[in-house]
């Protein structure tokens, strides 16, 4: 209780709230939170056709689906979609402005095009709702391409969110845009850790998620060492050239490190990192260098690569304590509310599947994650142990 006051009293302050006019993001009073995750919805694909449109529409029935079913107080959208204009941005988030739920949206290689840019669709995300989240970085981080980096504070947990950019430049003479995480994000990270230390106290008080579109490149390593135990779930997409962050070429080798070692240096209890891109995974492992565990998404478009049975749906993600040293229970859910891989996101995950935690019957908040791109949300819901 003293450090969820001590941390209202912080973030109303002027120099780390980022969110003046909008509400705080919060556990209920009963200690639980739950977030929901829609990953790489890829709107916009083939609009000229029958089958385009008919992707999108059956996209936009499963966000609604999702959305009153969960009841979110918040949202995490991917901004993926395909290489259109910055209308498709209005099409997205409407679900959200339907259902008043606050969202932010992490993005990705689909998001730099010809036509459109990362910042577009955040200043467009931005004026087509209230409910975004979503900001840009100060200038000069994040490289070419890559504003979308930025965190949402939350009493005791902090969201994360970082642009892994990819795609192309704008413009007549347009070229390829670097697919991982720029080197001056790793910076901003000590920089912005430090004044959440000056403001709020120590790191170690706080809890963090980190969502980022294209995973890290060290996650490449963990593909061979699953089993289906303690890493249920989906595990289609063999990793290789595209599927990670620098990965495009050989030369690009270690070019997301930086950012890699920083988020893991500064910022501390880092339940898990969360990535979509690769359609059929769906598992988590621990990374043992770094000792953190990573997760990737569920492909929530009906829109980009993928075979139809492995199904569409979003990842949750519930906290049933404020303790950031408490495990966070996670799973897929698919549309047809069907439940899949199930584990414990706590320190001793990595091995056989640690006891869930009880989840309480009253309210929990959701974030989702989307679009090509992640969209996050926070939901109040009543739920069952199912």
């Amino acid at each position: 209780m003293t450090l969820v006051a001590d941390f209202d009293a912080a973030i109303s302050s002027e120099g780390l709230n980022p969110y003046p006019d909008k509400p705080r993001i919060t556990f209920r009073l009963d200690g639980t939170f739950k977030i929901t995750v829609f990953s790489d919805l890829h709107f916009g694909e083939g609009p000229e056709t029958i089958w385009g449109p008919e992707q999108d529409s059956n996209s936009t029935r499963l966000m609604r689906k999702v959305l009153p079913e969960e009841k979110p107080d918040f949202a995490k959208t991917p901004d993926t979609f395909r290489e259109n204009s910055t209308t498709l941005v209005d099409r997205i988030v409407a679900p959200f402005n339907e259902f008043r739920v606050p969202f932010a949206s992490s993005h990705g290689n689909h998001d730099n095009q010809v036509n459109i840019t990362h910042l577009e669709e955040i200043i467009r995300e931005r004026q087509v709702s209230s409910f975004s989240y979503t900001r840009s970085v100060p200038p000069g981080v994040g490289g070419e391409g890559g504003p979308g980096n930025y965190w949402v504070p939350h009493p005791v947990l902090i969201l994360w969110f970082f642009d892994s950019r990819g795609g192309f430049s704008p413009g007549e003479n347009s070229t390829a845009v670097p697919d991982w995480v720029d080197s001056s994000v790793a910076e901003w990270i000590e920089s912005e850790t430090a004044l959440m230390e000056d403001e709020w106290g120590p790191a170690e008080s706080r809890g963090a998620l980190a969502f980022v579109h294209i995973p890290p490149r060290v996650v490449q390593s963990l593909q061979s060492t699953l089993d289906h135990t303690s890493n249920p779930g989906l595990n289609e997409d063999t990793l290789g050239q595209g599927s990670t962050q620098a990965t495009t070429q050989d030369s690009d080798a270690g070019k997301d490190e930086p950012f890699w070692n920083a988020l893991n240096r500064y910022i501390k209890n880092i339940h898990a990192v969360i990535s979509g891109h690769d359609h059929g995974n769906e598992w988590c492992s621990r990374e043992t260098a770094k000792n953190v565990i990573f997760c990737f998404d569920k492909h929530s478009g009906y829109g980009g690569y993928g075979e139809y049975w492995w199904g569409f749906g979003i990842r949750n993600l519930v906290f049933t304590s404020t303790d950031p040293k408490d495990g966070v229970n996670t799973w897929i859910r698919l549309e047809g509310g069907e439940i899949r891989a199930r584990i414990v996101l706590d320190d001793n995950y990595g091995g056989f599947f640690s006891a869930l935690i009880p989840l309480s019957t009253d309210s929990l908040v959701q974030y989702e994650c989307h679009l090509a791109m992640p969209i996050v949300t926070i939901s109040r819901t009543s739920i069952t142990d199912n």
